[in-house]
């Protein structure tokens, strides 16, 4: 940026810069698994993905055990059946703190962020999915004065 280009000859001979999209590489430990952490709403969960047949571990339990709900049992295969890899990897996840919705949910962003360490190849489709976005929402405080965190108290004039 140090000349100012004055003509459209001088813009046709100045060099173009490319931008290039930011290249993703394989990111294993010493194990040859791929360790990522997600998260959603206090939930917190670290996940191990190596290559296996399949087997969905979840605090030492069977993820069918943990999550008896269907719903939160269909939330944790999402990212697998979106990148069509189903039973090619075994999951081994510890999760803490929340609920059960928001551990399933934190499992499910951590089993995709750990997927695209595994496979960069992978991330354009569980981007599209939105498996990769960090959920935000979390419970708003109570506030001073306040039932909850909007709820006022009962008005009474007398």
């Amino acid at each position: 940026m140090s000349e100012t280009i004055n003509s459209l000859e001088e813009l046709a001979n100045a060099k173009t810069v490319e931008s290039t999209a930011p290249t993703y590489v394989q990111k294993l430990d010493k194990y040859g698994r791929a360790y990522a952490t997600g998260k959603r709403k206090d939930a917190v969960a670290r996940v191990w993905i190596k290559p296996g047949n399949g087997k969905v571990t979840i605090n030492g339990r069977d993820y069918q055990k943990y999550f008896a709900r269907p719903v939160l049992q269909m939330v944790l295969r999402q990212p697998t059946e979106a990148a069509e890899r189903k039973d090619q990897y075994d999951i081994v996840a510890t999760v803490s703190g929340g609920g059960l919705s928001g551990q399933a949910g934190a499992v499910r962003h951590g089993i995709s962020k750990a997927l695209t360490y595994f496979e960069p190849e992978l991330r354009a489709v569980l981007k599209k999915g939105g498996f990769l976005t960090r959920d935000s929402r979390v419970v708003e405080r109570k506030k001073y004065g306040r039932a909850k965190a909007r709820k006022s108290f009962q008005f009474s004039k007398r």
